[in-house]
C-alpha cells in the first residue's frame, strides 16, 4: 500500500460526507498522470471508498489574452495523458463549457462521491473553486500539485523578497520533498472507458486568437521527461555561468512543461539532487526552481493585483509617481510593440524570440518589460501591455512565474529600491549597453534572426 498523500497539501472547500458514486479528479494545472498529488490524493479517496475513479478536463479557452498556440500545446499532451489514464483504469472525459455551469452537470450526471481538483493562486481559478464550493452538493478537495512545499504552508503571508522567503521554504524542504509513490492501476472500473469517452480535439473550436503552433517544445509527459533529462545531461554542469547569457543555451527550457503541468516540479528537484557533482549549478537551478518559483505563488496568493499596479511594493508606487510626467525617449504604441518593430535590435530580437518559440530568454523577459516602462506613457500601461503581449504569445503565458517577473522588472516587487533615475524613479534599471557588457549581443540577435529565417515560408 502506498504510503498517504500528505494532508497538508489538502484545502477542504467543501467539506461533508461523500456519496457512494465515483471519486472525480478535475485535471487543471497540473496536466499529468504521473507525479500528481492531486490524481494520487484522488485515488486515495476513491480506492478508501472502493468507487471506480474519473477525470474531467475542461479547457480554459476563457482566459484572456490566450491564444491557439497554448491551447493546442495542452490539448495535444492530452491525448497522451488520456492513454496513460486508460491503462491505469481510470476514465478520462473531455468537457467544453465554463467549470461552474458544467462541472455540476457531470457531477451530477456521473453520481459523484468527491470531487478532487489542483490548486492555482491565480484569481481566475480561485474565484471559480469558490463558487464550485457554494454550488456543490459533494465534498470538494483543493490539492497543490504544483508546488513542493504546499503554498499556504510555505508562508502565511505576502514575503517582501526571496531573502524573506526563502528560509522559510528551506525549512519544510525535507518534508515535502519526497519520492512519489506510483500511480495504482485502479481496481474498480466504471462504466465508460477513459479514451472513449471523449476525444479531446486537436484544435479549439473557437480560439481567442490564432497564432502558429511551436515547433522547438513537443507537449506532453514522455516529452517533458526527455527534455528534463537532456538538461541534465548536457547543460546542467555549465548552468551556473550560462544560465543568465542569452546568448548560449544555458537555461533548462522547462518552463512550459512546469506551466502546463506536464513535468512535476517536484520530480525536476529529485532528479537535480542526484547530480551533486556539480554543486554550483545544482544550487543555483534548485534556486529558481524551489525558491524563486514558488515565491511567485506565494506572490499571486497573497496579492490579488499581482498583475496590476496596485500591486506594486509600496515604495515604487511612490517613486513611479513621482516620476509621471517625466519625458520619454519614445513611445511605442502596443502594435509597433507586439510587430518586434522598435528602435533597439535587443529588445526586437527578445519580442521576436518570444513570437517564433513560444519563449523568451529569462534574462531578456527583464530588458523588455522594463524597456515597455521606459516607451510607455504611464506605469499602468506598462503593465497591461506587458501582460497582453507575455500572456498571448509565451507558451507558459498566465503564469505566476510571469506575472512576478513582469511586476519585479516594472514595479520593483521582491526587489529594493535603487538609484533614482527619470522614468523608472527608483526601480532597477536594465540599458542596452549594460547588457553589451554581461554577453554578446550581436551572436543573440543573429541567432534569433536565424530562427526567423528558418521559420519564414
Amino acid at each position: 500500500m502506498a504510503e498517504p498523500v500528505d494532508v497538508r497539501r489538502v484545502r477542504a472547500l467543501r467539506d461533508k460526507a461523500p456519496a457512494d458514486g465515483p471519486v472525480v479528479y478535475w485535471l487543471d494545472r497540473d496536466q499529468r498522470a504521473h507525479d500528481n498529488w492531486a490524481l494520487l490524493y484522488a485515488q486515495e479517496l476513491a480506492l478508501a471508498a472502493r468507487v471506480p475513479l474519473s477525470v474531467v478536463f475542461l479547457p480554459d479557452w476563457h482566459l484572456r489574452n490566450s491564444s491557439s498556440r497554448q491551447h493546442l500545446f495542452a490539448l495535444t499532451a492530452l491525448q497522451q495523458t488520456a492513454r496513460v489514464l486508460t491503462e491505469h483504469n481510470i476514465s478520462f472525459s473531455f468537457v467544453a463549457g465554463s467549470p461552474e455551469k458544467e462541472l455540476p452537470r457531470y457531477l451530477e450526471r456521473s453520481r459523484a462521491a468527491a470531487l478532487v481538483t489542483d490548486f492555482s493562486p491565480l484569481r481566475v481559478s480561485r474565484r471559480v473553486h469558490n463558487r464550485l464550493a457554494r454550488l456543490l452538493t459533494v465534498p470538494f478537495y483543493e490539492v497543490d500539485a504544483h508546488n513542493v512545499v504546499p503554498c499556504w504552508m510555505a508562508s502565511a503571508k505576502l514575503e517582501y523578497a526571496a531573502y524573506t522567503f526563502r528560509p522559510k521554504l528551506n525549512r519544510l524542504l525535507s518534508e515535502f520533498l519526497v519520492p512519489f509513490p506510483a500511480l495504482a492501476k485502479h481496481p474498480f472500473v466504471g462504466k465508460e472507458s477513459a479514451f472513449a469517452a471523449v476525444r479531446p480535439p486537436l484544435t479549439p473550436t473557437h480560439p481567442p486568437g490564432t497564432l502558429p503552433a511551436v515547433k522547438i517544445f513537443k507537449p506532453g509527459e514522455r516529452e517533458a521527461a526527455a527534455h528534463l533529462d537532456r538538461f541534465l545531461e548536457d547543460r546542467l554542469v555549465e548552468y551556473h555561468t550560462a544560465r543568465n547569457d542569452p546568448a548560449q543555451n544555458g537555461q533548462s527550457q522547462l518552463s512550459p512543461y512546469l506551466h502546463f503541468g506536464h513535468l512535476s516540479a517536484q520530480r525536476v528537484a529529485l532528479e537535480v539532487q542526484r547530480h551533486d557533482e556539480h554543486i554550483k549549478s545544482q544550487e543555483s537551478f534548485l534556486e529558481e526552481l524551489l525558491v524563486r518559483r514558488e515565491l511567485a505563488d506565494n506572490f499571486c496568493f497573497y496579492n490579488a493585483d499581482y498583475d496590476a499596479f496596485r500591486g506594486f511594493p509600496e515604495w515604487a508606487r511612490k517613486s513611479l509617481d513621482e516620476h509621471r510626467l517625466d519625458p520619454r525617449p519614445f513611445i511605442y504604441s502596443e502594435e509597433r510593440l507586439e510587430q518586434a518593430a522598435t528602435d533597439d535590435p535587443l529588445w526586437n530580437a527578445a519580442q521576436m524570440e518570444m513570437r517564433l518559440t513560444g519563449k523568451m530568454h529569462g534574462y531578456m523577459r527583464m530588458y523588455w518589460a522594463k524597456k515597455i516602462l521606459e516607451w510607455s506613457p504611464s506605469p499602468e500601461a506598462a503593465m497591461n501591455i506587458a501582460v497582453r503581449l507575455n500572456d498571448r504569445y509565451e507558451l507558459d503565458g498566465h503564469d505566476p512565474n510571469g506575472y512576478t517577473g513582469i511586476s519585479w522588472s516594472i514595479g520593483g516587487a521582491h526587489d529594493r529600491p535603487w538609484f533614482e533615475r527619470p522614468v523608472f524613479g527608483k526601480v532597477r534599471y536594465m540599458s542596452y549597453n549594460g547588457c553589451r557588457r554581461k554577453f554578446d549581443i550581436q551572436r543573440y540577435i543573429a541567432g534569433v534572426r536565424q530562427l526567423r529565417l528558418e521559420a519564414t515560408p
